[in-house]
């Protein structure tokens, strides 16, 4: 399946293009700021909720519902630096993922289809970096790489927008708008493997990235394993596996897309109208 949140936090079954209302059988009452999917994925955990049943729901063209981020406030966003190779190379990395370990971003930073990465400075190059996203649906703590797939919910496309400063890469990648997630995420029993997915990232109008993730350094079953083994990781929580060569830097106006074979494509535009020098930040010491 390809579950969506759309038109104010509605769920919807995605297929062709078309999309059908479910919210009502999983969530009569508010679903909170984690929102509707989040609260079926932990129902699924529980094993407290019927299976989605598309013919009961409300179908309608998906070119008139407003689509939004399958998980607009995740428990935790886990991000894996260096995870490939070529952006080793390009970046003139010493190390990788297997020296560095995970890292945590925000989960305010996320957004979703259609909306804008707000640029925070007019002097600092901010990149675009196009991943793979894995969304847990069981509790994970300790899992080996042989189980670690049992553990997934599903798939979705993510861009891991950073800030190339000096300062801790939690706070360089954790600006609001620098998560977008979208435009659904793709039930694992549709991915055969995760580590044979062809993925590209343009940025207005160009290909900046192209790759498959079956160049990952460390592959999703070793990443949620890896994971595991620092943080327990729970229902609906999100693991960006790392991005390949190609980052570059944004620019007001530009149009950035990430496609991802078998799961779909996200599109999010680009504001600097509010850009800042860097100097102007909080805290800056001068002299």
């Amino acid at each position: 399946m390809r579950l969506a949140l759309f038109d104010k936090g509605r769920l919807g079954i995605v297929d062709g293009d078309t999309i059908t209302d479910v919210t009502d059988q999983v969530a009569p009452l508010s679903a909170g700021p984690a929102g509707a999917l989040q609260q079926y994925i932990e129902a699924v955990t529980g094993g407290s909720v019927p299976e989605l049943d598309a013919a009961r729901g409300r179908r309608v063209p998906l070119a008139e519902v407003t689509l939004e981020a399958p998980l607009p406030r995740p428990g935790k966003i886990i991000g894996a630096p260096v995870n490939y190779l070529d952006h080793k190379a390009e970046m003139d990395y010493p190390t990788s993922i297997a020296d560095l370990g995970v890292f945590l971003k925000a989960n305010s930073s996320v957004i979703g289809p259609d909306q804008d990465v707000v640029l925070p400075y007019s002097d600092i190059r901010t990149d675009q970096e196009g991943e793979l996203a894995v969304v847990i649906g069981r509790t994970a703590a300790q899992v080996s790489a042989d189980d670690a797939l049992d553990h997934v919910f599903g798939y979705t496309c993510l861009l891991d927008i950073t800030v190339r400063s000096g300062e801790d890469r939690s706070t360089r990648k954790s600006f609001d708008t620098f998560t977008p997630l979208g435009p659904w995420i793709v039930t694992a029993d549709e991915i055969a493997d995760p580590d044979r997915l062809e993925l590209r990232c343009d940025v207005a109008g160009e290909n900046r990235q192209n790759t498959n993730t079956g160049y990952l350094i460390f592959g999703v079953r070793e990443l949620v394993a890896y994971a595991s083994s620092v943080m327990t990781l729970h229902p609906g929580d999100v693991i960006a596996t790392g991005t390949p060569a190609g980052v570059g830097p944004l620019s007001d106006g530009d149009r950035v897309v990430v496609e991802i074979e078998r799961i779909g494509r996200l599109e999010v535009g680009v504001d600097g109208s509010r850009a800042t020098p860097y100097e102007s930040r909080p805290g800056h010491r001068r002299g």
